[in-house]
């Protein structure tokens, strides 16, 4: 059995998708939609640039979902793939838009509204310069966990943003305390790396972007999925369309729950995890906490035809 998987904020670099968009008319068209439902060129932003318009979260998400769901589209439509052998979708934070708009659970127009609503959002949740996040390396979650509670961080908040896999872990919250959980991690030699992000996601921080988004995802219609998604907030399977949108808002300030998606997917007999999008995070993170995983990255022409022929063995 196989799962798709989508990836997050994080994979973006300027070009990405651009192989398709001058391949297939299809993508063109899709790039063309997208420019006139969010009233601005997100193509030229994507194909060209620059990388610090690129990188404004309220670019980034819907960028990410237009490069997706473009490289998806290629794959069931120009080339015809069979998806009967895929049990689950999932996407990574705002991949899971992804999963559902490929699901055909959410309406591509309304997931870009969505993703750049949402993008907006969470930047404006934190004045910049007052969050921050770091990725905690050579280190167990649950060790993690306990070492947070354990360091008395009285100054703010300090929490698990997304849990990849063990040995690599994200943290986000206060400027002040992610930098004094940092010190502490020095002391007892762990290794922690700050990320280039604009807000402190996937933290209680949050919470005033998840009200503004409860508002805005109560209003769009959302259909069963044709494959059950694979939540972020609760690490399970999910196909009823309410508790799919109730878990989109909680999951801005919730933990990114993907080591345990994964665990619980293979559990179920998945063998093939392939990553559809930019780059080639979700493919290393697959095969950190899965033995014997059969990874596949779709970046490109030549990794669909892999991909196929991969398929028919």
């Amino acid at each position: 059995m196989s799962v798709l998987l989508f990836p997050g904020q994080g994979s973006q670099v300027v070009g990405m998708g651009s192989e398709f968009y001058t391949s297939f008319e299809l993508v063109k068209k899709i790039f063309k939609q997208a420019d006139e439902k969010l009233n601005y060129p997100i193509s030229s932003i994507i194909l060209e640039g620059p990388e610090d318009k690129l990188q404004l979260t309220k670019n980034t998400q819907p960028a990410i979902l237009v490069t997706s769901y473009s490289i998806f589209r290629v794959l069931k439509d120009e080339f015809g793939f069979d998806l009967s052998a895929f049990k689950f979708f999932a996407g990574h934070s705002l991949g899971e838009y992804c999963a559902l708009v490929c699901s055909e659970s959410l309406d591509f127009n309304d997931a870009l509204y969505l993703l750049h609503e949402r993008g907006k959002a969470m930047q404006a949740a934190v004045p910049i310069g007052e969050g921050s996040m770091i990725a905690v390396l050579g280190m167990k979650t649950n060790d993690i966990h306990d070492f947070i509670k354990n360091s008395n961080q009285k100054n703010g908040i300090c929490e698990i943003a997304n849990d990849n896999a063990d040995g690599q872990v994200i943290i986000s919250g206060n400027k002040t305390s992610v930098q004094s959980l940092q010190s502490s991690l020095k002391e007892i030699k762990i290794k922690s790396i700050p990320l280039k992000v604009s807000a402190p996601f996937h933290c209680s921080l949050m919470k005033p972007a998840a009200e503004i988004m409860k508002d805005k995802i109560k209003d769009i219609k959302f259909k069963t999925p044709l494959f059950r998604i694979v939540n972020n907030v609760t690490a399970k399977p999910e196909g009823d369309s309410n508790i799919i949108k109730k878990l989109l808002v909680e999951q801005i300030f919730s933990t990114v729950r993907w080591r345990e998606s994964l665990i619980n997917m293979s559990l179920t007999g998945i063998k093939n995890y392939i990553e559809i999008g930019p780059g080639k995070a979700l493919s290393g993170m697959v095969k950190r906490t899965i033995k014997n995983a059969n990874c596949l990255s779709i970046n490109s022409i030549a990794d669909i035809k892999s991909l196929i022929d991969e398929f028919k063995k």
